[in-house]
């Protein structure tokens, strides 16, 4: 029975002690941690060291990737307009060459075969200029994509200055978390920074 107490005595001293250290270490972690966000309670209460931003949801509101997902459609849609345009008149051409053909309006199979020659290198230029578009729109995509990586990172980093998050974490839909406390959620505060950071280019 004496031993039974000796070891809950232990114990319970044990835990005061654990205790003891956590609240103190704590309070020094809220001292040294980072500064509060703007315009939330919730972390108001108690400082952050981590957090995390909704990607899907960035993405939606800064305008910067709006503006470049705005162009990028717009060249797309300008170039295959273009290429439309060629295909449709090259398809004229061969339909024209197949009438003369039917109707034997070549004067000579010589000078039917040069129009044949001429259609058939007009089709291998179509589709080279047609692969040169898809490289140059991919090469666009790739640099637009850059651009807004380069955008959001140099933000973060110009918006965790103040804030001195150790970890900022990127999260798509429920990706990468089971649960997170909507505290550690700093995706609105993050958007109007970069927002109110970003020019338009004119």
């Amino acid at each position: 029975m004496k031993n039974a107490n000796y070891i809950i005595n232990g114990v319970l001293t044990l835990a005061v002690i654990v205790l003891f250290i956590l609240h103190f270490s704590g309070e020094k972690r809220s001292v040294s941690g980072g500064g509060d966000l703007p315009g939330s309670d919730s972390i108001r209460r108690s400082p952050l060291l981590m957090a995390y931003i909704r990607t899907d949801s960035l993405l939606n509101n800064y305008k910067l990737f709006s503006d470049l997902n705005e162009a990028s459609m717009k060249e797309l849609e300008n170039h295959r307009l273009d290429i439309n345009r060629r295909k449709q008149a090259f398809e004229k051409e061969v339909q024209n060459f197949q009438q003369k053909v039917q109707l034997n309006a070549f004067i000579t199979q010589e000078r039917m075969n040069q129009e044949g020659a001429r259609l058939e290198k007009t089709r291998n230029d179509l589709e080279r200029y047609a692969a040169q578009i898809e490289q140059n729109l991919s090469e666009t995509q790739m640099r637009m994509q850059k651009q807004l990586q380069d955008s959001v990172l140099s933000g973060l980093k110009q918006f965790n200055t103040p804030q001195k998050y150790r970890v900022i974490f990127s999260n798509i839909g429920t990706d990468n978390f089971y649960y997170v406390d909507d505290a550690y959620d700093i995706t609105r505060e993050v958007v109007d920074f970069l927002n109110a950071r970003y020019t338009p280019a004119k």
